[in-house]
């Protein structure tokens, strides 16, 4: 399990509206490729993916986008967080906005990228949990004890002025 690399989502939307939609070509092989690096499954290939999206005139993107969302939500699980399964909004998005270029299923690419930094967080911060063990720890471990600095005491207000 290979951890991904975490992206601005802001940035993302930019960088598909600057470049016209070739970003998003480039943003779908490369979600596919670290989706299946860190699921340990093979999947359609990368460059498969790109290249249907192109032949489909982006209606593989609607089938991408909604399985993205069930991918998403797995490895959410896997990295110890709660699964948000976005898929059917990413659905909905997409058949929503079909008929423009700004339209609403470019807000998935953002939806999709801060669900993956949260993945990516997640399952840098700490290994991920076997299987059967739970995905949170208990009791949590202590608060580490305050240092010098933080043991000041509280400002006296002054006395009010004659």
């Amino acid at each position: 399990m290979r951890q991904g690399t975490p992206r601005d989502p802001a940035l993302t939307l930019v960088l598909i509206l600057l470049t016209c939609g070739i970003y998003y070509l480039y943003f779908i092989y490369k979600v596919s490729e670290e989706t299946q690096d860190f699921l340990g499954e093979p999947d359609i290939s990368p460059g498969v993916e790109v290249l249907l999206s192109v032949l489909t005139c982006g209606l593989w993107n609607i089938f991408w986008d909604y399985r993205m969302g069930k991918r998403i939500a797995e490895m959410s699980l896997r990295a110890g967080l709660p699964p948000t399964d976005n898929a059917v909004l990413y659905l909905v998005l997409d058949l929503v906005g079909a008929g423009g270029f700004l339209s609403l299923g470019l807000i998935n690419p953002v939806l999709q990228q801060d669900g993956l930094n949260r993945v990516w967080n997640a399952a840098g911060s700490d290994p991920p949990p076997g299987p059967g063990a739970a995905p949170n720890s208990w009791p949590p471990s202590p608060a580490p004890a305050p240092s010098a600095g933080d043991l000041r005491t509280p400002r006296q207000p002054r006395p009010p002025r004659r």
